[in-house]
């Protein structure tokens, strides 16, 4: 992928699983004298070596038996009576049962921890005259690049996978519900806290409305729950 001689730095340093600082600024320099992108180069080096830990990790787990499985090849079984159960189903069409402990894909409190990353990558990234300069053009005539942070804000949310149980739906529409909806009026949008704020605004709703046609599906049968989801997408001005 890239020069031989910085290919091999990188295996040197990473043989042993860590990446100590005076490692990395020694990489950085090389890479940089290479005429590599630096940002691309860290994200480059960070996937390596999460691979090379990944990689660590397994060759020192021991082998264990593996855990006894709720499923049927991909088919998965009511705890309770141990009818086969539907993708998505949050309910028991046979008993009943609520299968309110299905773990989420990932949980809310994992998406608003890579949100709080990003942004503080946003004040480790500090302040530079061009990008005084930059901000205050855009300001007074709309242009410049755009707020990558939120850039990559948007991208985690658009990504995050959607919730499975019918408690992380509703934790999530809870708490997605005030950023997905627009602040101030005419005169106050576009303040610095607003505006940051509004541009998020559409990720969270066409967010919410994905969990929102997800719940309408998987919950067909849970006329409570669809109810309180009926009524979150009404706050939204979902349909």
């Amino acid at each position: 992928m890239y020069n031989e001689q910085l290919e091999k730095l990188i295996e040197m340093a990473l043989m042993d699983g860590e990446l100590t600082e005076k490692e990395k600024q020694i990489l950085y320099k090389k890479a940089e004298s290479f005429g590599v992108d630096l940002d691309e180069f860290e994200m480059v080096l960070d996937a390596k070596l999460f691979e090379k830990q990944q990689s660590k990790k397994k060759a020192e787990a021991p082998v264990s038996a593996a855990p006894k499985s709720d499923k049927y090849g991909d088919v998965k079984k009511c705890p309770a009576c141990g009818a086969m159960v539907q993708a998505f189903q949050t309910k028991c069409p046979d008993c009943g049962h609520d299968y309110s402990n299905i773990e989420a894909n990932a949980s809310v409190q994992k998406l608003f921890k890579l949100l709080n990353e990003a942004e503080n990558e946003r004040k480790d990234d500090g302040v530079s005259v061009g990008k005084v300069i930059g901000g205050v053009l855009g300001k007074m005539y709309g242009i410049g690049g755009g707020d990558k942070i939120n850039a990559k804000k948007k991208t985690i949310i658009s990504n995050f996978p959607i919730p499975m149980s019918k408690d992380d739906i509703l934790e999530f529409l809870s708490l997605a519900l005030p950023m997905a909806k627009k602040k101030g009026n005419l005169f106050t949008k576009d303040n610095e806290e607003n505006k940051a704020h509004n541009d998020l605004a559409p990720t969270w709703k066409s967010k919410c409305e994905q969990i929102v046609m997800k719940a309408r599906f998987s919950m067909k049968e849970d006329k409570k729950i669809l109810e309180e989801v009926s009524n979150y997408a009404r706050e939204l001005g979902i349909k």
